[in-house]
C-alpha cells in the first residue's frame, strides 16, 4: 500500500469518522525518524520513547489546528525537539544544582550501558563528542549530519536565522573535531 501523503493524513483526520485511522497513519509515516530524531538529542532508548509518546499527544491534541504554514514533517520535528530538550531540562532540575555536566555526563554513562546502542567504538566516541556540545550546537549537527536537513527547513524548527544556524554548524564541527583529535 502507497505512503499516505501529509495533505491526505491532515484531511483524513479533519473528519471525527476517519480522525483515528488517519493518526495510526501519520504516526506510522513518521514514528521511525522521529524517535531516532528524539534519541539523538535524550541518548536514552526510555527518554526517547517518552519524548517521543509526549511528541504524538501533542500532535493528536494540536493536528486539528494545523495550518500548513511549515510543512507537517517540519512541523512535528519541531514538536519532538522541544519535547526532548524539556525532558532533558527536567533532568537537569532533578541533578540538584549540579548543573549541565552533570546531566551530560549521565547521558554519556547511559549511552556505553545502553544495551539498544549497537555502534562501534568510532560511533561511540562521535556520540561521546556530539554530547560535549552545547545543546543548540547538538541539536542543529543532529539535524544536519544525521537528517541531512537544509538550513531552511531546520530555521522554521528552531525558530533561528539561516545565518545563526550554519554559524552553530560550524561550531559544532570544529568543537566535534578538537574532541576526537584529543581523545
Amino acid at each position: 500500500m502507497p505512503e499516505a501523503s501529509d495533505r491526505e493524513i491532515i484531511e483524513k483526520f479533519g473528519d471525527e469518522a476517519q480522525r483515528e485511522a488517519a493518526f495510526g497513519l501519520l504516526v506510522e509515516k513518521y514514528q521511525e525518524r522521529l524517535y531516532f530524531h528524539c534519541r539523538r538529542i535524550v541518548i536514552g532508548h526510555d527518554d526517547a520513547d517518552d519524548a517521543l509518546q509526549n511528541t504524538f499527544i501533542k500532535v493528536w491534541k494540536n493536528l486539528g489546528q494545523f495550518r500548513a504554514e511549515s510543512g507537517l514533517y517540519t512541523w512535528l520535528f519541531r514538536i519532538a525537539t522541544n519535547e526532548s530538550l524539556s525532558l532533558i531540562k527536567t533532568r537537569k532540575k532533578h541533578q540538584l544544582g549540579n548543573g549541565d555536566q552533570a546531566v551530560e555526563n549521565r547521558l554519556a554513562d547511559n549511552l556505553e550501558t545502553d544495551p539498544w546502542f549497537d555502534g562501534d567504538a568510532a560511533q561511540l566516541l562521535l556520540q561521546k563528542a556530539i554530547l560535549a556540545l552545547p545543546e543548540k550546537q547538538r541539536v542543529v549537527f543532529n539535524l544536519k549530519y544525521f537528517e541531512e536537513m537544509k538550513y531552511e527547513e531546520m530555521s522554521d524548527i528552531l525558530d533561528t536565522s539561516v545565518g545563526a544556524l550554519k554559524a552553530s554548524y560550524h561550531h559544532a564541527v570544529k568543537k566535534i573535531e578538537n574532541f576526537l583529535r584529543n581523545e
